[in-house]
C-alpha cells in the first residue's frame, strides 16, 4: 500500500525571521535524515512577535518574504513537500495575513491558506489576545491534491485556533480530505486543557489523519506555548509526538488507505442527515 513519512517540526521561533530561517534549515535537515517525504512546521514559523510595531518591521510582501523564499529552496533541495504552518506576510490596510504555504518537491507553490478564525480571547491570570487587531482573517477553506511518495493525498488546511471550529474540518472531509492539518502556537494554558482532545476529536469525527506541528516553550516576546507537536490517525490513535515543549522532530507513517477502511467501519460522513434548526421556544 502507498504511504509516506510525515515529519512534524517543533520550534521556538524568535522575533527575528533571519534567525528562524537558520532554525528551519537545521530542523528540516533533521526531518529529511529521518526519511521524511512531507515536513510540517508550526504556526508563525517566521517570527513570534506580540509587539505590533516590531512585527510591522518584519513584514514583507509574499514575494520577498524570507521564510517563503527559504521554504521553496528547501523543498527543492531535499525533494520534499514542505508545509510552512504559517508565517506573517504583509496584507491590506497595514495589517498582516497569517498564511500557510505548502511547496512541492520542485519548490513550486502548491497551495496557501489564510487563518480564518482570529484568536480574540481573555484567559485566566490576565492573559489576553486580540489577533484581529493585527491580522486580516482569511475567507476561504483550502484543499490540496498531492502525490506524496505514491500516496494520493487530499490535504485540508487550518491554523491553531481554527481547530475549535469543527465545521471547517467537516467541510474539508466532505470535499474528500484524507489528511487534516492544524499547525499551531497554542498557549500553554489552553494547550494543557485542550490540545490533545481537540485534535483527536477532529481526527475521529472526520475519520482522517491529523498532523499538527507546534511552537513550544517561553518565547522572546514573553508568551509561552505548549508544544507537543503530534500526528494522529483516523481512529484517534497518536502515531508520533514531540513530548514536551523543546524544539525537535518526530515522524510517522501516513497510509491514506486507512482512511477508507475507517470510513467503511463508521460511515458517519455518509450517515449525516439534514435536520431543522428551528429552536423556537416551546412552553408547557
Amino acid at each position: 500500500m502507498s504511504e509516506f513519512t510525515a515529519a512534524i517540526i517543533q520550534m521556538r521561533s524568535t522575533t527575528r525571521p533571519d534567525d528562524n530561517v537558520l532554525t528551519l534549515e537545521k530542523l528540516v535537515g533533521e526531518a529529511v535524515a529521518k526519511g521524511a517525504h512531507y515536513v510540517q512546521t508550526p504556526e508563525m514559523t517566521g517570527a513570534l512577535c506580540r509587539d505590533k510595531a516590531q512585527l510591522a518591521q518584519n513584514l514583507r510582501p509574499e514575494s520577498d518574504d524570507l521564510i517563503v523564499q527559504a521554504a521553496s529552496a528547501l523543498a527543492r533541495k531535499h525533494s520534499i513537500f514542505l508545509h510552512i504552518g504559517s508565517t506573517a506576510v504583509a496584507a491590506s490596510g497595514g495589517k498582516a495575513a497569517n498564511r500557510a504555504y505548502i511547496f512541492a518537491r520542485d519548490g513550486s507553490l502548491v497551495e496557501t491558506y489564510d487563518k480564518i478564525h482570529m484568536f480574540d480571547v481573555d484567559l485566566d491570570n490576565g492573559e489576553s489576545w486580540r489577533e484581529s487587531n493585527t491580522y486580516v482573517p482569511g475567507e476561504r477553506a483550502a484543499l490540496a491534491h498531492m502525490d506524496i511518495n505514491g500516496a494520493a493525498v487530499r490535504m485540508g488546511f487550518a491554523v491553531c485556533y481554527d481547530m475549535r471550529f469543527p465545521e471547517l474540518f467537516r467541510a474539508q472531509a466532505l470535499a474528500g480530505a484524507n489528511v487534516l492539518t492544524a499547525p499551531a502556537a497554542f498557549t500553554r494554558q489552553t494547550g494543557e486543557a485542550h490540545w490533545h482532545v481537540l485534535l483527536r476529536a477532529r481526527a475521529i469525527e472526520n475519520n482522517a489523519f491529523m498532523i499538527a506541528a507546534a511552537q513550544g516553550g517561553v518565547h522572546e516576546d514573553g508568551r509561552e506555548t505548549y508544544g507537543h507537536s503530534i500526528v494522529i490517525d483516523p481512529w484517534g490513535r497518536v502515531l508520533a509526538e514531540v513530548n514536551g515543549n523543546e524544539p525537535g522532530v518526530a515522524v510517522a507513517q501516513i497510509e491514506p488507505a486507512l482512511v477508507d477502511a475507517v470510513r467503511g467501519k463508521i460511515p458517519n460522513l455518509k450517515n449525516r442527515r439534514q435536520f431543522s434548526d428551528d429552536f423556537a421556544v416551546r412552553t408547557s
